[in-house]
């Protein structure tokens, strides 16, 4: 059993528009089954309330997440129980969900306004601090999509506007409209090409950048390798975690493991450690259903990494080296590579 944490998880601003968060996020996605059995309600509020206790009070949700919008139910309730103005609430809007596993996106004004609704009814709140589109729609103007999320902040029923997987310019074209807070990227060690792009982008207009699947969709803390994915787990149908790339990706694994040991801390300490150190505006959200989890994640506060020990880290798992692709096929049409809109009618 991890040891629970002697310290709390500090807490930063999250770019330069006000929203102080936890260094250490909360991805809840998990507590709904995306990756294992769900938890009851019951013990997923249980673990997000010691999370709390923790210092880590930015929740990260999302409509699509968990069958019949289980998760941002299962947040509301919790919240029930925290004090509301103490948590940072984060959910997101436009994925379309089809029974086949086909996903869609939709970015039309009237759409943004009508999940909005549906979110605050579901998580029985009056606003919420961080609202994401949750990826692009290339079918709308970037502008049309943000000038409803900016009447939807005139209005109170939002403080906070984020973008999920958008490409450098609808970053800057939506941070025109109004100020972009916060860009939800997949970063991790196996995963660094928003190193060349987005970073700077967000760096530059003063936008905070949450690291979601930080662990490599907890390919750092052993899944698929010192542990068995479990029984349907859709892990298994991604290209790194399958056949021959997963034996070639276990040698990061191991070798990550190695330095860990020198370092005193465990696999998916040094990899948060490693992500933590990226700049102080990176704010990682791992997700776990484990309480032995969440201290384990906490406690990679206490690693600390010289520009050497962070340059070594990178070097044991070179990005040209990693065999397969990072998501399915189905998801690589919404590569924030291809994120960008048309332009605004009358605009160039």
């Amino acid at each position: 059993m991890e040891k629970k944490p002697q310290v709390l998880v500090p807490r930063v601003k999250l770019g330069t528009q006000g929203l102080e968060v936890s260094r250490l996020g909360f991805g809840c996605a998990g507590l709904s089954g995306s990756t294992n059995a769900p938890l009851s309600h019951e013990d997923g509020i249980a673990l997000l309330k010691e999370a709390f206790h923790m210092g880590v009070t930015f929740f990260d949700t999302a409509d699509v997440y968990g069958e019949n919008h289980d998760n941002e139910i299962m947040i509301g309730k919790a919240l029930k129980q925290l004090p509301r103005e103490s948590v940072q609430l984060a959910t997101k809007f436009g994925f379309i969900k089809s029974k086949d596993f086909n996903f869609g996106v939709k970015g039309s004004p009237e759409y943004v306004r009508q999940c909005c609704e549906a979110s605050l009814m579901r998580l029985d709140v009056e606003y919420i601090d961080l609202y994401y589109q949750h990826r692009v729609d290339t079918t709308v103007p970037i502008e049309d999509t943000m000038g409803e999320l900016k009447k939807l902040v005139e209005e109170g029923k939002i403080k906070y506007v984020g973008l999920s997987e958008p490409h450098p310019d609808t970053i800057r074209r939506a941070h025109a409209v109004h100020p972009i807070t916060a860009v939800q990227m997949d970063y991790s060690l196996w995963c660094r090409q928003i190193e060349d792009d987005i970073i700077p982008v967000c760096r530059e207009l003063g936008i905070g950048i949450v690291a979601y699947s930080p662990l490599g969709q907890g390919f750092f803390a052993g899944k698929a390798v010192v542990e068995n994915l479990p029984t349907g787990s859709w892990l298994s149908m991604l290209p790194r975690f399958s056949g021959d790339n997963l034996e070639k990706n276990k040698v990061f694994y191991h070798r990550l493991a190695n330095l860990a040991a020198r370092h005193a801390c465990t696999p998916p300490q040094l990899a948060l450690a490693w992500l933590l150190h990226q700049g102080g505006d990176i704010i990682p959200i791992p997700g776990t259903t484990k309480l032995k989890n969440l201290y384990c994640n906490i406690g990679s506060f206490a690693v600390k990494l010289t520009e050497d020990d962070l340059k070594e880290i990178g070097n044991a798992v070179p990005m040209e080296e990693v065999a397969g692709a990072g998501s399915l096929d189905l998801f690589a049409k919404f590569s924030y590579k291809l994120s960008y809109t048309p332009p605004k009618e009358g605009q160039a």
